[in-house]
């Protein structure tokens, strides 16, 4: 749960980092009329409605099992940060490179650059806050595993999104700013429209990734490898398992797994004992792993078990 809850931190400071900047830059996009500054503008318009959907996703997730959903809603949460990501390609890139090939095409000069200058400076700072609250929640993975690796082992989509995006907006802040430079200082208006389309392309290249990783994690992605090793390890230890055969987990959401445990028992053990080899099992994994949100133990033989895994893997 505190996983969760430094998740949710990191999305409510981007989130009011996102409100402070869209509205100062969408106030300067209609005073100078730079095209590089309405795709931030929009781009911060785009990330303030992906924060609101990551903390609706939250509110769904949290939803109790039910008879309609006996293993709960957790994965809602998993959707709901696909769909934003699907947002950041179909309204951010796509409004910045439209606006990009407009301003190619028809170059007009960017009105007052400073007011630009100055609200580009407010909004690297605005986002450089919540840039470093997101850091600091995965930073921990990032240097434990390295941060590509990180992202890619993450359960936890809002907060490699957050970080994502807030370091995209800082790249899309210093490629505005050279953007405005090279229109003004250069007297060559055609550059507001390149640099526009530079964001188009960086929020899409984004996009994807969070695209890739989030259907991954809505399909179905094994749970943490050292969580399966110490599931599998109890179980070998347990008095009465002859074979601990084989584990399969599912993460449901940040912070629950489904596990399904193969097991074979020494052949002197009666069904009542068994059982009582169960329970002791399942207290000792609940009680090491409350992540652990469903469990289901199988008897079965090694044999067995390798048959059934053959003919479902090849």
């Amino acid at each position: 749960m505190a996983t969760e809850s430094s998740s949710k931190t990191a999305v409510y400071a981007a989130l009011f980092g996102n409100v402070l900047v869209a509205v100062t830059k969408i106030g300067a996009a209609a005073w100078t009329g730079s095209s590089a500054m309405t795709s931030e503008a929009v781009h911060s318009l785009v990330d303030t409605t992906n924060e609101i959907l990551l903390l609706y996703g939250y509110r769904r997730a949290s939803r109790s099992p039910d008879e309609s959903h006996p293993l709960g809603y957790g994965r809602e949460l998993y959707f709901w940060s696909f769909i934003v990501a699907l947002l950041i390609f179909a309204l951010g890139a796509g409004v910045s490179l439209y606006q990009g090939i407009l301003h190619v095409a028809a170059p007009e000069p960017i009105e007052s650059p400073i007011v630009s200058f100055v609200v580009l400076g407010l909004s690297f700072l605005f986002e450089g806050g919540s840039w470093l609250v997101a850091l600091r929640r995965f930073s921990s993975d990032g240097q434990r595993f390295g941060y590509y690796q990180a992202f890619v082992r993450s359960k936890d989509p809002p907060a490699f999104m957050v970080l994502l995006e807030d370091s995209a907006a800082l790249v899309g802040i210093a490629i505005a700013a050279a953007a405005t430079a090279a229109a003004v200082w250069l007297r060559q208006p055609v550059w507001d429209g390149i640099g526009s389309i530079m964001i188009g392309i960086l929020l899409a290249i984004v996009s994807i990734g969070l695209a890739r990783e989030s259907k991954s994690l809505l399909i179905g992605e094994p749970a943490d490898p050292e969580l399966a090793r110490s599931v599998l390890d109890i179980a070998r230890r347990s008095p009465g398992v002859l074979r601990a055969n084989g584990l399969l987990t599912v993460q449901l959401s940040p912070v629950e797994v489904v596990a399904a445990l193969s097991i074979e028992f020494a052949d002197d053990k009666r069904a009542d004992d068994i059982e009582r080899c169960v329970v002791s099992i399942e207290t000792e994994i609940r009680k090491r792993h409350p992540s652990v949100a469903a469990l289901f133990i199988k008897p079965q033989t090694d044999a067995r078990y390798r048959a059934v895994r053959a003919r479902r893997y090849g």
